[in-house]
């Protein structure tokens, strides 16, 4: 996975500055609801203003005043129309890049834990595998500095955390960057179909010359030939895994990536750049060697348990490890190879795409939702093909919103593991669908997602 391009990125909505229009029944007439500068009518429905960075607030007090919230809406103005309560509604989603419409598998650098430059010529000796060297200080290319916002550490890709110790025996960093493993490109396939928008490839390379292992939900990094700006040699990228643990050919000898052309406007002169890393990968022959470090991280691991319930919500290349998933739990020739791993549980994953050449992995979607009806569900968000209620154009967060009571029920079975890979900005929007359905059950969908976490059952892997 990787990051948006392009201007429409820098068009988001920052849903934190936005006003949202709680519908209440059954609040109590007293002395705290007289206060309120909303009106409080003896029947029917309240409606009640809410700035975004007060909704979980809010909701905990119309639970304490004994209200119901029945629905939740994005809006630009509430106005009265024939005695009723009419809701404007915006476009409440957050806008895709441009070049891919909803994400780019991320071009994340990253400097060596070691502090030593990435300036290796050969296959390094595998370092030992320590479940506490994880490589840490991702950077970003240069213009998205203004075009995204960074979490408290300034990350660009960022994880929730694992519990701690919790796959003390997961492989990290096998190959560092002070001494990468040389790998060679197998194939590199397009994966956009004609008439869709950018460059998006997945590439195999071949691991059979040394000792790199990884499992599904993984990442590894790649180092670009040449040196940066500053004359250094240039740092690596972290890319989701999206190939199982035993490869696409299944002989443990390869891994394979989903790489989309990082393209955007750079912001100050207005010329095209390209990113340097996915530009590297989107056209790389055949045969070609490439420096590749890692294993990392622990975030998005599937659980072993074959009957869980797996939740997957991905944009563009955010795919990258939803199709490790599912090859693992449905190709034949996995099942076959992980006779311990047999999965009989039930996964749906939504997809949000900018048009239908854009969706990637499409023919090995359908065919296992066409093979597996009764444990693997599939729903497209096409954004620039299909529309939101509201007459706007069809995001991830529309869809989740759409089905937020189904997806609520199933989030709730303890067996129940929901994973999010791509861009950052879709989690609001996610959260907002789902504390909306959370809400009719005076649950605070914050505080439960919080448990979640605690619990292992929730992944995020944004950027």
């Amino acid at each position: 996975m990787y990051n948006q391009g392009a201007v429409e990125g820098a068009a988001n909505i920052e849903l934190g500055s936005r006003i949202f229009v709680y519908e209440v029944v059954g609040l109590r007439q007293n002395g705290e609801t007289d206060k309120t500068n909303y009106p409080i009518r003896k029947s029917g429905s309240v409606f009640i203003r809410v700035p975004y960075n007060r909704m979980n607030q809010e909701m905990r007090r119309i639970t304490r005043l004994g209200g119901k919230i029945v629905s939740i809406h994005p809006v630009t103005a509430l106005q009265p129309v024939n005695g009723k309560a009419v809701l404007e509604t915006a476009n409440s989603e957050v806008s895709s890049s441009a070049t891919s419409g909803e994400t780019a598998n991320s071009e994340v650098s990253s400097s060596a834990t070691s502090g030593k430059t990435a300036n290796s010529e050969g296959n390094g000796k595998a370092t030992p595998v320590n479940a506490k060297s994880e490589v840490k200080g991702f950077a970003k290319p240069p213009a998205e500095e203004q075009l995204k916002k960074k979490d408290n550490k300034g990350n660009t890709m960022t994880q929730a955390k694992a519990k701690k110790d919790a796959h003390a025996d997961v492989p990290v960093n096998i190959y560092r960057p002070n001494a990468p493993f040389i790998g060679k490109c197998i194939s590199n396939e397009p994966l956009v179909q004609e008439g869709g928008i950018g460059i998006v490839q997945h590439l195999t390379f071949d691991l059979s010359a040394g000792n790199l292992k990884y499992i599904e939900g993984q990442s590894i990094g790649i180092i670009p030939p040449g040196l940066d700006k500053n004359g250094k040699p240039e740092k690596l990228r972290l890319y989701s895994i999206a190939s199982t643990r035993h490869g696409d050919s299944l002989d443990d000898k390869t891994v394979s990536l989903c790489v989309r052309q990082l393209e955007y406007k750079h912001p100050e002169t207005g010329e095209t750049v390209y990113g340097v890393c996915s530009t590297h990968l989107c056209f790389l022959e055949p045969g070609a060697e490439v420096k590749i470090t890692g294993p990392v991280g622990k975030e998005m691991l599937l659980p072993s348990d074959p009957d869980a319930k797996v939740i997957m919500m991905a944009t563009g290349t955010g795919i990258a490890p939803m199709r490790a998933y599912l090859w693992r739990m449905f190709k034949d020739g996995e099942r076959a190879a992980n006779p311990d791993y047999q999965y009989n549980g039930f996964s749906w994953l939504i997809f949000g795409v900018p048009t239908s050449p854009n969706i990637l992995y499409k023919e090995e979607l359908e065919e296992i939702q066409q093979k597996y009806p009764e444990n693997f569900r599939l729903t497209y968000a096409i954004s620039r093909e299909q529309k939101n209620p509201q007459g706007g154009r069809m995001y991830i967060q529309d869809r989740v919103a759409e089905h937020a009571d189904e997806l609520w029920k199933l989030i709730k079975e303890e067996k129940t593991h929901t994973y999010i890979c791509g861009l950052r900005g879709m989690e609001e929007g996610i959260d907002a669908a789902l504390s909306a359905a959370a809400a009719k059950e005076g649950i605070t969908w914050s505080d439960y997602q919080k448990d979640l976490k605690k619990a292992g059952r929730w992944h995020v892997e944004t950027y």
